[in-house]
């Protein structure tokens, strides 16, 4: 045989495409080359999977008069990184008629070292999936990488520690006199089973005191998926409340397992685990526009597709660049992110709940009834005019974080409920929702993804209610979209209180939590 094709995948994000290696071997002064759009770490893999074929105790492409050629097909997408070699060499060794076996329904992923050993790759998840929904019958990974790829269910999941090993298992072409062709049975990886393993919280709500408008603002933002912002003078909790607000959301559900893990394992950020929990995301306010949204040459994804079905929590906001800030937009209310450049359009999920912490101006005294403000009017303006009115109005819960009572602190007095407990009520309100979109044709499960058509279908205010909301919006001058927020909050409240309709007690708690407009005296 002097042709032979198998097959590998490359990861795009949660999306995957199956790549066939093709190897043609003719006779002529000694060739090899990669065609098919390979990046440097594909093309230097022809000498990490000679030295592994030789090392591996079989014939190295470098010592045969031969123009060995690897076609990675389709062609037009460019192929990147190592995770072909494993692929390659078996599909040399089949052309080369030195091992046997039939390559249809099996696909290879692996780096190969210079000894022979397959060493772990990232973003096996997503091309697992593919490969299932794609027929394929058996994947055979790094060891690292089962546990991952065993999540996928339907298909085999096989892992080899080095190519002698793999070759062992596949080859049907029995040497006897040969050892590196002994028969081995490698045994399929049974399936990942996800456990809701409690989660401990290195803050619990009990640990921070006072602040109970802040806590009522995270509850309601946990149980229906709503955007806060904490607001008020440094060292108040404001950044100890945002961490303690992860352990309020539920567990990921199993498809939200493998959209997140598929992410993080794309990133190269994935350790040998799962991501079971919503990811915490809180990157510093230096951080650059692409860092965050996603970008380059070939997109990545950003820090708020890392926090995917998690949080995405921005320390000291209006210090962030101003194209972040307002980058945000989209993916605030479309749940997705869209990436454009010369080379394509990329969209990444983008399903986050975004809690911002903020100093009232840049010294962070205005309206102190302690310490006075410094700050003059003019730096006030722009430190305010950095969060546009758009942003203001995509963030449902403005809550300020006030003073402290210091003796308070001292004396070590608890301050109330506990995560647990506000967890318990978060679950029932997201229950509720979950009922009430259970045939929603967008499969939405939470207040806060109601569009402007689903608000009439599934929110109903009571006569009084309705009125304090019209009159309320038109004497703040609120948007549409600030009215229609309101009544997805309102919407939430009503849930935590298991109330059947939003009554005028709920609106007025959720009109607390609009912005109110302060000016420098």
């Amino acid at each position: 045989m002097s042709f032979s094709k198998v097959y590998s995948a490359q990861a795009n994000l949660t999306r995957a495409t199956i790549i066939s290696i093709e190897v043609d071997l003719s006779k002529g002064l000694h060739a090899f080359s990669i065609v098919g759009l390979p990046d440097k770490a594909v093309e230097e893999s022809r000498d990490r999977v000679g030295a592994a074929i030789k090392n591996s105790g079989f014939t190295s492409p470098k010592s045969k008069n031969q123009k060995v050629v690897i076609s990675l097909a389709p062609a037009d997408i460019k192929k990147e990184g190592p995770l072909f070699d494993v692929a390659i060499g078996l599909a040399y060794l089949l052309a080369s008629d030195e091992i046997r076996f039939n390559p249809e329904e099996k696909l290879f992923l692996g780096e190969l070292s210079l000894d022979g050993d397959i060493k772990p790759i990232s973003g096996v998840l997503p091309l697992v999936r593919e490969a299932r929904d794609r027929g394929f019958q058996e994947v055979y990974v790094p060891p690292e990488n089962a546990r991952e790829a065993a999540l996928i269910s339907g298909i085999k999941v096989y892992s080899a520690k080095t190519l002698t090993e793999l070759i062992g298992h596949i080859n049907e072409k029995k040497n006897a006199d040969n050892t590196h062709r002994v028969p081995i049975k490698l045994i399929a990886h049974e399936t990942t089973k996800v456990d809701s393993i409690p989660r401990q919280s290195e803050i619990n709500f009990s640990d921070i005191f006072g602040q109970a408008g802040a806590k009522r603002a995270l509850e309601i933002a946990a149980a229906g998926g709503h955007n806060v912002a904490l607001f008020g003078p440094p060292g108040t909790g404001k950044t100890m409340l945002a961490k303690a607000f992860s352990a309020l959301l539920p567990d990921l559900s199993f498809e939200e397992v493998l959209d997140v893990t598929s992410i993080h394992s794309v990133a190269g950020l994935l350790k040998n685990d799962l991501v079971i929990a919503p990811p915490f995301r809180a990157p510093h306010h230096t951080s650059s526009y692409i860092s965050i949204v996603g970008g380059g040459s070939y997109p990545k994804p950003g820090e708020i597709t890392l926090a995917h079905r998690g949080v995405l929590f921005m320390d000291e906001f209006p210090e962030f660049d101003r194209k972040v800030i307002d980058a945000l937009r989209q993916p605030l209310e479309e749940r997705m992110i869209t990436i454009a450049r010369a080379r394509g359009t990329t969209t990444f999920p983008a399903h986050v709940i975004l809690i911002v912490a903020m100093n009232p101006c840049p010294c962070g005294h205005y309206g102190s009834k302690v310490k006075e403000c410094i700050c003059t009017p003019g730096h006030l303006a722009k430190y305010q005019r950095r969060i546009s009115g758009p942003i203001i109005d995509r963030i449902d819960l403005w809550s300020e974080v006030g003073a402290i009572n210091h003796s308070a602190l001292t004396e070590r007095i608890t301050s109330g409920e506990s995560s647990e407990k506000i967890k318990t009520r978060v679950n029932l309100a997201r229950k509720k929702q979950q009922e009430r979109f259970s045939n929603h044709s967008r499969k939405i499960s939470l207040n806060s993804e109601m569009n402007a058509k689903d608000i009439p279908n599934y929110i109903k205010l009571e006569p009084k209610a309705k009125k304090i909301l019209n009159d309320s919006s038109e004497r703040l001058n609120l948007s549409g979209r600030a009215h229609h927020r309101i009544m997805k909050t309102a919407q939430t409240i009503a849930d935590l209180q298991n109330k059947s309709i939003v009554d005028e007690q709920c609106i007025l708690e959720a009109l607390q939590y609009r912005p109110k407009e302060r000016r420098k005296d």
